[in-house]
């Protein structure tokens, strides 16, 4: 089998445009725009998006995670507090989202602050989970080293025989809500001339809208 080049592979990018004109005012509808263009075209796990912090030492991460809902112009996602990710977002509240929808040829990135959920809006999403979901959030020690996939499992029977059909939220698992500063679209063109629209938040309510070269 030959080798893979890499760097030969290429894809000219012909679906659709994207103009300051057709673009909405305010980069939320944008984006619900887009995610619904998402759903409506079968795209698998449109719902998607890296996650990317930032350690207090300055070392970055990454990881995917998925958007669990857009509420008061912000990003929700949940996971357990003392990961990685949330290690680091207590370090510096600040975070990066990228959505990548290929079939679309469309980019969303979202850079804004970070900052935790209500506990009942922690505790109504988590009672939504499947039961095995809830105990997991139980049983694993996210991002911790554990001795084999037999004592996770163990874990999981553990937590599973001491709290039953009805887990309650563990103190260390919850939401958190990206409220975007900047939002930048990107369609992708021919001749890599790819439309980039990027939106910056203006005072309280306002966004201003321009073009960024591809």
């Amino acid at each position: 089998m030959p080798r893979m080049k890499i760097a030969e592979l290429r894809r000219e990018y012909m679906r659709a445009g994207l103009s300051e004109a057709q673009a909405d005012a305010n980069p939320i509808k944008q984006f619900e725009k887009w995610f619904e263009d998402a759903l409506q075209a079968g795209v698998p796990l449109p719902n998607a998006m890296t996650l990317a912090t930032v350690a207090a030492d300055g070392t970055p991460s990454a990881r995917i995670v998925l958007l669990k809902g857009i509420e008061q112009e912000a990003f929700v996602f949940f996971t357990n507090y003392g990961s990685r990710k949330g290690r680091e977002l207590a370090a510096r509240s600040a975070a990066c989202l990228v959505f990548f929808w290929s079939d679309l040829e469309r980019q969303v990135r979202v850079d804004g602050r970070v900052e935790k959920i209500a506990p009942e809006a922690s505790d109504a999403y988590y009672a939504s989970r499947p039961l095995g979901a809830r105990i997991s959030a139980w049983a694993s020690p996210q991002s911790e080293p554990v001795a084999d996939r037999s004592a996770l499992e163990a874990s999981f029977k553990r937590f599973s025989s001491q709290h039953g059909d009805a887990p309650p939220r563990p103190p260390h698992w919850g939401g958190y809500r990206v409220v975007p500063q900047a939002i930048e679209f990107w369609q992708g063109r021919a001749d890599r001339l790819h439309d980039r629209l990027a939106y910056e938040r203006k005072g309280a309510d306002g966004w201003t809208l321009r073009r960024l070269a591809p």
